[in-house]
């Protein structure tokens, strides 16, 4: 539960818990308004006594997070949402039949080195330890990920020390790659044929929709190989899953009277301009109705199905082979060690181009993406009064963290300065 609003702002060096508004419409313990009249997007003016009016669009991380830093500085907050829920794609809720904790639009597991991050979440909700320990599927046998020392022993067969598998791994590796570009070569350079074939290409063709020669070693960058047993897919210091969910999390950040959410409620930019400030955590190029085209997006479809019992034994089974049509199976109760339940639900998750009404999950940002996204960085610099964030804003990969931190910095920078830049964090 969260806790009061002095204690949230305190925390953060403002003074006092702000202005209070009266209480919209409330819906369980955060404020829903209705919409109509003089409460509808687009006819909130600047109040007395120097309080801003500030519309944020879209009611996840980012919105939520600058949400309330603001209306615990004093601004009163109008924040709409296209979607009938808070959250974004971290959205969770409970299995009517099962009660399991699902993950709605695929799991999130929380990680930060970003002790003040780590500080705030735990604020709006009681965090459980939690271990992201991934398995894979290959040749007839589950490996542990990421490739690790048991892994490697598996795999080959052997039983080699530390020291006799960094030697030979090396061996392995094409050592003519002396400055790897592409993901292919990446994973030719560091772990060799043999292993890049069995874990990472036909994986990587399922997930991306394109040869991995044609993408960044930036991707394969991302992923460990330990010469040690540890499986945990993260190193950072700070790891878990919010006790009730995400949903819970930010519907306790957005419970603030001097926030008002609006719920099913997709603004065009022509309804802001009666707001001192608008902060928009949408697609980039949907601020501009798409008008250069659309940025390259992948979306994910999810086969949902029930279990009585365990079905797979661990959150996250992969499936490397390229006859498997799917990319990987996840097995939500697991993502929950701490609760105990008989039944399971499970998604086989799908990866492919995201379309016009698709749900866009991971930025392609290609030659042609880049080329797109400069023209729309170009269109959004020309923009007054209002700041683009989050991963859609910017079109760009964002963890959870980094993205609470830079809407943490984007919503101190603007009350320093009363005002904001179209990009405090650049896209390019």
């Amino acid at each position: 539960m969260a806790q009061n609003g002095a204690i949230n702002c305190a925390k953060y060096g403002i003074s006092g818990a702000g202005t209070h508004f009266p209480d919209p419409v409330a819906r369980g313990r955060l404020a829903v308004a209705h919409l109509g009249g003089n409460n509808a997007p687009g006819h909130r003016r600047a109040q007395s006594g120097g309080v801003m009016t500030i519309l944020v669009i879209g009611a996840g991380l980012s919105g939520a997070v600058i949400a309330r830093q603001l209306a615990c500085a004093g601004q009163a907050v109008t924040v709409c949402e296209a979607r009938p829920h808070v959250a974004g794609n971290c959205h969770t809720t409970r299995d009517p039949e099962t009660g399991v904790m699902v993950h709605v639009y695929g799991p999130h597991i929380f990680h930060t080195d970003d002790a003040e991050v780590w500080d705030y979440v735990n604020r709006f909700m009681t965090f459980q330890p939690y271990r992201n320990r991934v398995k894979t599927t290959a040749r007839g046998q589950v490996f542990s990920l990421p490739i690790n020392l048991h892994t490697i022993n598996q795999f080959y067969g052997r039983t080699m020390r530390p020291d006799e598998a960094r030697a030979f791994i090396e061996d392995q590796a094409d050592t003519s790659i002396t400055d790897p570009q592409t993901f292919e070569e990446q994973a030719l350079r560091f772990v060799g044929r043999d292993l890049y074939e069995a874990f990472f290409r036909g994986y990587t063709r399922k997930q991306w929709g394109m040869e991995p020669a044609d993408l960044p070693a930036s991707i394969l960058k991302r992923l460990p190989v330990r010469f040690n047993y540890d499986d945990n897919y993260f190193a950072h210091r700070f790891q878990g899953m919010p006790e009730q969910g995400y949903t819970a999390m930010v519907e306790a950040m957005l419970d603030h009277p001097a926030i008002t959410v609006h719920l099913s409620t997709p603004v065009t930019p022509d309804a802001v301009g009666d707001y001192s400030h608008c902060f928009y955590a949408g697609p980039l190029d949907g601020w501009f109705d798409h008008r250069l085209g659309r940025l390259g997006y992948r979306t994910l479809d999810f086969e949902r199905f029930r279990h009585d019992g365990d079905y797979q034994g661990c959150a996250v089974m992969n499936y490397g082979e390229e006859d498997v049509p799917w990319t990987r199976i996840t097995e939500h109760k697991h993502f929950s060690p701490w609760e105990e339940h008989a039944g399971s639900v499970l998604y086989r998750e799908y990866s492919r181009a995201c379309g016009p009404d698709d749900i866009p999950y991971y930025t392609i940002r290609q030659v042609r993406e880049k080329a797109l996204l400069r023209d729309y960085v170009a269109l959004a610099e020309a923009e007054t009064g209002v700041t683009f964030m989050g991963r859609l804003g910017t079109y760009r990969y964002l963890d959870m963290d980094v993205t609470i931190r830079e809407a943490l910095d984007t919503g101190q920078l603007f009350l320093r300065d009363g005002t904001a830049p179209p990009f405090v964090h650049a896209p390019l």
